[in-house]
């Protein structure tokens, strides 16, 4: 038994969890809403909505909720954000220091999210919170004495014209670890600064050997492309011939279901699988305890959550949300029914709609899953389907033929010759597939699961058609889309403009 890991373990364990002081997840909330109204009241956007009378109302949410439209991000860009870049006080005391720049994205078209100090100490307490979680999975004393390798966007930032400097927000987090981070953060801030993503891998896959790395982070697709490349280059067998205290994997972004196989067969034993929920507009959630992939909402650290049902309550058929649409508080939601996430925070964002949809799995404590992307919403034709359902048919499918398939693409076209449409997708893969045999397991397995998408292939969805691309095409397609790097998304769901272009590089 290691003493260091011992020691710091124990330490944690002393402080394990925040203590609310009894009170209820809605009352948190509550709080935390009064507290974002009293810090922005003297704000533009807070005098705008006259937030000092606002926090009068005896009612505070109902009121603020009828005084504040909900925003996605080209209206609250358009009317507030782009002052933020060259004015203080805007939607936040101050002038942030930094911008979030949406993932994968470059140049002045990209959504630039503000990052303020307020915000940076949120993410960093709710990663606090989810260290003070880790004594609920029993991990050995060794872990708690490895490193942790992080695989971010690069944080070497850019320095815009207006004086704050700009990049993806892991990279903007890495930027602004304290200098002690590096008795135990891998790849270090000089590697981690690289911009070429190529690049970065190389040194990460040279100074690899000597590291002790007990956790892993990042998104799955790139992480497993960087396990695979150590792997390979130091004739390894699987990725705990070199990490032997490697114990956790931090996933996020993306749904893990469909990568789970491929993690397996390069791991020398089995590894924790934690969710995390971190986005550029807040660190929202955390895995919490063991042999689940829910997620703890954090309900005290700068946020407050509004959530729209997803159905004709909240949104249309195409997944816009509607001109008036049911905002529900954390004491009216219910497992199982999907919403539409809406969060105010201390980065000045108001009433925002950052485009996820979520499902509660537990309300004490209060756990989450992401369920996808509204625009990953799949309908044209009724078919009503949604991220979660479209990665489970995947999985069953596979799991069904003996075959791995990590990414897929889908995009509802319709014929030229007439007005019924079909569904295309492309899946990932370098198994040998059948792709006769894998479309109709697939078309099955959806029908059978889903009664919307049943009926829609009984009326206007004529037929389903498949292509397999190899993860060598699909890696090329990204690069020169420019979606290449350590915390790039991959899409799901394309538009039939999208698609037709990917159909023909590919």
């Amino acid at each position: 038994m290691a003493l260091l890991g011992s020691l710091v373990k124990t330490s944690i364990e002393l402080n394990q969890k925040l203590s609310f002081g009894g009170d209820t997840p809605s009352n948190l909330q509550k709080k935390q809403l009064k507290k974002l109204l009293e810090k922005a009241q003297n704000t533009a956007f807070g005098k705008y909505y006259d937030f000092t009378s606002l926090l009068d109302e005896q009612d505070l949410v109902k009121s603020f909720k009828e005084r504040v439209p909900i925003f996605d991000y080209d209206d609250l860009n358009e009317r507030w954000w782009s002052q933020q870049q060259q004015f203080p006080d805007i939607t936040w005391p101050g002038k942030p220091d930094f911008f979030a720049l949406s993932s994968g994205t470059t140049g002045k078209s990209s959504k630039r999210i503000p990052i303020t100090a307020d915000f940076l100490q949120s993410m960093r307490a709710v990663g606090t919170s989810l260290i003070k979680a880790l004594p609920n999975f029993n991990f050995p004393e060794e872990l708690f004495e490895s490193e942790i390798l992080m695989l971010s966007s690069s944080a070497n930032l850019s320095k815009h014209e207006n004086g704050h400097q700009e990049g993806e927000i892991s990279g903007i987090n890495v930027s602004n670890f304290p200098g002690w981070y590096d008795l135990f953060y891998r790849p270090g801030v000089e590697i981690a600064a690289i911009s070429d993503w190529d690049e970065r891998v190389r040194r990460i896959v040279k100074e690899a050997p000597e590291w002790n790395i007990g956790a892993i982070a990042g998104i799955p697709s790139w992480v497993l492309l960087l396990l695979k490349e150590i792997i390979a280059s130091h004739g390894l067998k699987n990725i705990h011939d070199l990490w032997p205290n490697l114990t956790v994997y931090a996933s996020g972004g993306v749904a893990f279901d469909t990568y789970r196989k491929d993690f397996e067969a390069i791991s020398g034993k089995p590894l924790t699988i934690m969710d995390t929920y971190l986005a550029s507009e807040g660190f929202f959630a955390y895995t919490a305890r063991p042999g689940a992939m829910d997620m703890e909402l954090a309900l005290d650290h700068g946020y407050f959550y509004e959530f729209i049902p997803f159905d004709h309550r909240g949104v249309d058929e195409q997944g816009g949300l509607l001109e008036h649409p049911e905002s529900h508080n954390l004491d009216q939601v219910i497992e199982g029914q999907e919403y539409v996430l809406i969060v105010s925070s201390c980065a000045g964002a108001w009433r925002y709609m950052i485009g996820d949809t979520i499902k509660f799995t537990s309300l004490d404590p209060v756990e989450i899953r992401i369920t996808g992307r509204t625009k990953f919403f799949l309908n044209t034709v009724g078919s009503q389907l949604s991220e979660e359902k479209m990665d489970k048919a995947i999985v069953d499918t596979s799991d069904q033929l003996g075959i791995k398939v990590n990414e897929y693409i889908v995009a509802a076209l319709k014929e030229e010759h007439n007005e019924t449409y079909y569904h295309q997708w492309v899946i990932v893969s370098d198994d040998n597939i059948d792709t006769t045999l894998f479309v109709n397991t697939l078309d099955d397995t959806l029908q059978e699961s889903n009664k919307n998408y049943r009926v829609a292939r009984n009326k206007a969805l004529k037929d389903v058609k498949l292509k397999v691309i190899s993860k060598s095409t699909y890696h090329s397609f990204l690069e020169k889309k420019k979606k290449k790097g350590g915390q790039v998304k991959t899409p799901k769901v394309m538009s039939a403009n999208a698609m037709s272009q990917l159909l023909e590089v590919t």
